[in-house]
């Protein structure tokens, strides 16, 4: 029999948990179930992995991985080519075609976020999981803006945050109803709106600082307004 490499043994597990908990929730992702979606013995299991929180944690994270990667050129597509919120509408579209794609990776994420805020100490699995979302968002958002010639009016943490905001509503729509022509909808208001909070570069540039003409006493007792650390979902 041929010996399987351990990095090859824990990356088949992984897959063969995500699909068992896309198929049937994580409820169901026991570690019999598990090896044998993979086609392994169960001491396979215990060889590579000392629990099955062990493997959950790990699953997360290379789920997340395997989401940024697809993610992360959702809001670049053809911006060099159109208008702002052309742009952001292509991106959109991308993300969305992504989810259409592989539905049951995406009702396994949203089980493995709800089963990470419930199972006590792996709470902070759940908000790296947005931490990264938030991410790879940011950097689309900026990538976006910069090919498009644009910039963003609010700061790039919260553009980022709304739009993963928008494509969590959109995936939990879609999976419910299977609509597109609703998806479409909905993703051509989050353009419009994503848009609305871009101008031209050098636009924005000087509504940031005061007047070349206005008097100096107006400056002088301008307090700056307190900063906020939004912390992940």
């Amino acid at each position: 029999m041929t010996r399987i490499p351990v990095a090859d043994r824990r990356t088949a597990l992984v897959q063969a948990a995500l699909r068992v908990i896309a198929r049937d929730g994580v409820a169901a992702a026991t570690t019999r179930r598990i090896v044998a979606e993979a086609r392994m013995p169960l001491a396979s299991f215990h060889y590579v992995f000392a629990s099955r929180d062990e493997l959950m944690a790990e699953l997360i994270e290379t789920a997340v991985g395997s989401e940024q990667t697809d993610v992360a050129p959702a809001l670049s597509v053809d911006a060099a080519h159109g208008g702002m919120r052309d742009a952001i509408r292509a991106g959109l579209q991308h993300y969305f075609d992504g989810v259409r794609a592989d539905p049951g990776r995406e009702k396994a994420m949203l089980e493995l976020t709800q089963w990470a805020l419930r199972e006590p100490g792996f709470e902070p699995l759940a908000r790296r999981q947005y931490a990264s979302y938030h991410e790879v968002a940011a950097q689309a958002a900026a990538e976006t803006a910069r090919l498009a010639g644009h910039e963003w009016t609010r700061p790039l943490d919260e553009i980022a945050r709304i739009l993963v905001s928008f494509t969590d509503g959109l995936t939990v729509g879609w999976l419910v109803t299977g609509d597109d022509a609703a998806a479409a909808a909905v993703m051509d208001v989050a353009a419009d709106a994503l848009a609305a909070l871009a101008v031209p570069s050098g636009a924005g540039s000087r509504a940031d600082t005061p007047a070349a003409d206005a008097p100096h006493h107006r400056t002088t007792h301008h307090t700056p307004a307190p900063s906020t650390n939004a912390g992940t979902r």
